[in-house]
């Protein structure tokens, strides 16, 4: 795989973990309803979401280390990073 591929990925995923936190957070705080049965589907909900967030940043490291090691594929154009 080529490096600005792994590295771009990586970034795809660093970008969905954070904004996997935020979302967490802003469905806890503001899909919170009145009645215990709204308040615990908002809860569920912030934490299933929440949950992809370490998936992302694990992927996005591992994205980044194999950029390190990846060698660009022949044929392709390097960039000038």
């Amino acid at each position: 795989m080529n490096p600005s591929i792994c590295r771009t990925l990586s970034t795809i995923c660093f970008q969905g973990g954070i904004l996997s936190i935020l979302l967490s957070i802003w469905i806890w705080w503001f899909l919170n309803g009145d009645s215990p049965e709204e308040q615990a589907h908002a809860e569920r909900f912030g934490i299933f979401v929440g949950l992809w967030a370490p998936t992302l940043l694990i992927l996005s490291n591992r994205f980044d280390r194999y950029a390190d090691k990846a060698k660009a594929l022949p044929g392709l154009k390097e960039e000038n990073v």
